[in-house]
């Protein structure tokens, strides 16, 4: 019996030949990439993560060690089984059930991190001081331990902590009695044309509350002890509870000028040349003054610049909150906000200072 090919069969055999002939082609096309990838490489070791391993360990399982070494691999046969002896040998690995390793076990990171701060924060707090206060909020730690925690962290027994205190630690341990004054500048349309404004403000470091003290084109003696007698005032003088006033060495903050202060009980403290950060408070008010309000309007006279400034001045204290406040208003509100009230909008400046509240 003679055999017959029917049509369909022979197209069948064609687009096998045909498709084994591409898949022959595509693996040639691959062998010679790996051949130029091992070309660049060299002697280089190629570095795979575990997931990449993972999956040329399960490719490579299929095809067996005779057809890996004849497709030219960027990895032997023998590492690439390897891997999947590994991946075999991880799932039956049941170390993780094992019992704990006998020894001290790790002192836990929240016992770590408030070691590290109350001994940043007291310098001349030592180990045992430091033991104390964990203790006193649940948390019974040697001396010994705290001592190489401190020093895994670079810092200094008390003797020597003692002696490197920061600018920051100072002003906040006398936060109640200072404050901060200086100048600055604003270009306003008069009668003259484009004037310099000198604004003067005072700030009171504890709570960050700003007094306008005044503006002025010249800023003479006789106007600045006018101002020190106003802020010195026994009735509402923002300074009368205030012992010190620090200041930059500007040759506005007299010589008279700060005797006067000095009469009122309000010592002057002058700073460094060229120390902008040391009254970095009130330059960072500075810095939001000008961005939220000043630079984003025309000014044209002193009455307008008094007005804009005052606006600013009290959405500043009641609307904006503050982060170095944690995040919070320099002065609270009344009562907590009732859920269900209508959120209603204010706005100052003709909504360029924008604020929200619920309704009273």
């Amino acid at each position: 019996m003679k055999f017959v090919w029917q049509p369909w069969q022979l197209m069948l055999i064609i687009l096998a030949g045909w498709i084994n002939r591409q898949q022959q082609e595509v693996i040639e096309y691959l062998r010679t990439e790996n051949a130029v990838l091992k070309e660049n490489f060299g002697k280089k070791r190629i570095l795979l993560t575990d997931d990449q391993r993972r999956r040329l360990a399960v490719k490579g399982k299929l095809l067996g060690r005779k057809q890996l070494s004849q497709i030219g691999t960027l990895f032997t046969p023998d590492t690439i089984l390897r891997w999947h002896r590994q991946l075999v040998a991880n799932k039956w690995d049941y170390s993780n059930r094992k019992e704990k390793k006998p020894g001290r076990p790790r002192t836990r990171q929240v016992i770590v991190d408030l070691t590290v701060k109350f001994a940043k924060e007291n310098p001349t707090w030592g180990y045992d001081r430091i033991s104390g206060a964990l203790s006193n909020v649940g948390y019974h730690i040697c001396d010994s331990t705290i001592g190489n925690i401190l020093k895994a962290h670079g810092i200094e027994p008390a003797p020597t902590r003692r002696r490197t205190g920061s600018w920051h630690t100072f002003l906040k341990a006398h936060w109640d009695v200072m404050a901060s004054i200086d100048f600055t500048t604003v270009e306003v349309w008069t009668k003259r044309g484009l004037t310099t404004v000198y604004l003067l403000f005072v700030m009171e470091l504890k709570t960050r509350r700003v007094q306008f003290a005044g503006c002025t084109t010249h800023p003479n003696e006789a106007w600045m002890k006018t101002i020190a007698l106003e802020l010195t005032n026994d009735e509402d003088g923002f300074l009368k509870d205030k012992s010190y006033l620090m200041m930059d060495r500007d040759a506005t903050f007299s010589r008279s000028f700060r005797d006067l202060l000095s009469n009122e009980g309000v010592k002057p403290v002058r700073l460094p040349p060229r120390s902008p950060n040391l009254n970095a408070h009130l330059e960072r008010f500075f810095g939001s003054l000008k961005s939220e309000c000043l630079y984003k309007l025309i000014l044209f006279g002193e009455t307008a610049t008094r007005r804009a400034v005052r606006a600013f001045l009290a959405h500043y204290h009641t609307e904006r909150n503050h982060q170095g406040l944690e995040n919070q208003l320099i002065v609270a509100l009344d009562r907590p906000p009732d859920i269900e009230a209508k959120i209603e909008t204010a706005e100052r400046l003709g909504g360029l200072l924008r604020s929200y509240r619920r309704a009273a």
